[in-house]
């Protein structure tokens, strides 16, 4: 396994347990999920708003880092 799928791996499990934390208080606690903390937006919904920004920024991070991974072995393969 290439470090870059490992990576990978390590980022999806780290969204994954996001949005586990987010369904499982949607469904164990919901009126948690009701609270309105910012705005009169209630949690749920800006819980839901993170996921989306959490999941652009850990695509960057997964981007940035694996080319990084990958350059080393691109220059000892040589030109093909």
């Amino acid at each position: 396994m290439t470090s870059s799928s490992r990576l990978g791996l390590l980022l999806f499990g780290v969204y994954t347990v996001i949005y586990a934390a987010f369904v499982l208080l949607n469904a164990f606690a919901p009126t948690i999920m009701e609270s309105t903390p910012v705005g009169g937006m209630n949690l749920a919904v800006l819980f839901g708003f993170a996921l989306i920004i959490i999941a652009f920024v850990l695509s960057l991070v997964y981007g940035y880092l694996a080319v990084d991974a990958e350059e080393p072995a691109k220059q000892e393969g040589g030109d093909a």
